[in-house]
């Protein structure tokens, strides 16, 4: 009778915890069945001049610029992401059908929409520049802005901090304007892209650059770090019209409006869940996780054994897939640069090729297996004088450890071209140089393309 009424606590936590389980239980289930049922028919009603705008146009361009997560290209070439999934939604309940034209800046998407060659875009930000000539949906979501400096470097904490130092943005940010109105003392630079900023902050050419926090988490790299959020600058979610265009933005808004709000939390939990900020727990879910708590303190006395082998286990396991985890991600980013339309390489220390992507091979009318490991100057894809003068460069950059980004002509084996340059120095997690990464972009074809 003694051992019975020793364990007579726990015994009562084990039912306390049971019937608070059984209680969060049935309310998760209420939730999901009212979910469920909100997901079920959501039906657009559409007015004669908006069936008529559709009629008129098969197709709406997109303008896009690949924003990893909200909107990206996958492994086959296929569009993906947040937004993507988002139009895909809004197609099926409306009938338009959006068409995606890839932009490489905000620069490039926002000439695209002034001048008419695109209707739309997703992942425009609003400021008053852009709404001369842009109108925007109601809002879907949201992130904020946050700093990202230099490791190393204090944190970067407000744009008073910023004073008299360098801040990097893509050119045509939705910030550049208020700062550059309320902050003049800080020296603004403009480059084309989020990986060029980076890159300037990386080397310390610039003290800082802002991003989307969500987009500033999946860069992590030994030289940068993420700062504070920016208070009171918040990036909502919006679908971009240009101007002229009533029927498309009330169409938009309409769909908008029907959207199930559980279909359009399961998307965005699909592809920012674990990276968007997470809220504080409410005071039920507290008590129950410290009840559980002290059920499992209660049992460890009587089950160390067990819950030792299952710790084992369970270590195991989670070794297993973080290494899986690890592929994965080595995979996506292998596919990622693959993707890419322009050549792309990567070089060691002595300047010897450690990967490349198909555009880089096609270009060179060669294969990576015969490539690999050899410098520029034992190679025959470029004429002699090319080789030695590029070979030199990587040298002279992997010394002075500065990015570079040029227009520039270079004799090919095919002739002069006129190209867009940029190398780039890499480090491992602990800070350590480990190479270059490059590319290039041939200006004269695209000019001819275009």
């Amino acid at each position: 009778m003694q051992f019975f009424k020793g364990y007579k606590p726990a015994a009562c936590w084990m039912f306390l915890v049971g019937v608070m389980s059984f209680a969060q239980w049935g309310l998760a289930a209420q939730l999901a069945a009212s979910e469920a049922k909100g997901v079920v028919g959501a039906v657009i009603e559409l007015d004669a001049q908006e069936l008529q705008w559709i009629a008129e146009h098969p197709q709406v361009i997109v303008a896009s610029t690949q924003y990893p997560l909200y909107l990206f290209k996958d492994e086959h070439g296929q569009w993906s992401g947040l937004n993507n999934d988002l139009l895909n939604r809004i197609s099926a309940m409306t009938g338009l059908h959006f068409v995606h034209e890839e932009t490489f800046s905000s620069d490039q998407m926002l000439g695209r929409l002034e001048s008419g060659l695109a209707d739309m875009s997703t992942t425009l930000a609003i400021n008053d520049e852009r709404k001369v000539f842009l109108d925007f949906s109601h809002a879907f979501g949201g992130a904020g802005w946050v700093f990202v400096g230099r490791e190393g470097a204090p944190v970067v904490q407000s744009l008073k901090q910023l004073s008299k130092r360098v801040l990097v943005l893509p050119a045509r940010h939705a910030l550049e304007s208020v700062i550059r109105r309320d902050y003049p003392s800080i020296e603004l630079r403009s480059v084309k892209t989020y990986a060029e900023a980076r890159a300037l902050v990386e080397s310390g050419e610039a003290y800082a650059t802002i991003e989307n926090e969500i987009g500033a988490q999946l860069f992590p790299s030994g030289q940068l770090k993420v700062g504070h959020m920016l208070e009171g600058k918040w990036e909502a979610d919006h679908l971009a019209v240009r101007k002229g265009q009533p029927q498309l933005l009330s169409i938009l808004n309409k769909a908008l409006e029907a959207f199930p709000p559980a279909e359009l939390r399961a998307i965005r939990q699909k592809w920012l869940n674990g990276i968007a900020p997470v809220q504080s727990p409410g005071v039920w879910q507290r008590f129950t996780q410290w009840g559980c708590w002290g059920v499992f303190a209660a049992s460890v006395f009587a089950l160390l054994s067990l819950l030792w082998n299952r710790r084992l286990a369970t270590l195991i396991q989670q070794r297993l897939d973080a290494e899986t985890g690890l592929r994965d991600q080595l995979a996506f980013q292998h596919a990622l640069m693959e993707a890419m339309p322009d050549p792309m390489f990567v070089r060691d220390l002595e300047g010897r090729l450690i990967m490349c992507n198909k555009s880089y091979e096609e270009d060179f009318s060669t294969r990576f297996d015969q490539v690999q490991g050899r410098l520029l100057t034992e190679l025959d894809v470029l004429p002699k004088e090319t080789a030695e003068l590029l070979h030199a460069e990587f040298m002279a950059q992997l010394g002075t450890r500065k990015t570079r980004f040029s227009e520039r002509q270079l004799l090919f084996k095919n002739g002069v071209r006129d190209i867009y340059q940029w190398t780039v120095p890499f480090y491992s997690a602990d800070g350590q140089l480990r190479g270059l990464l490059g590319g290039w972009t041939d200006i004269g074809k695209r000019t001819r393309q275009a």
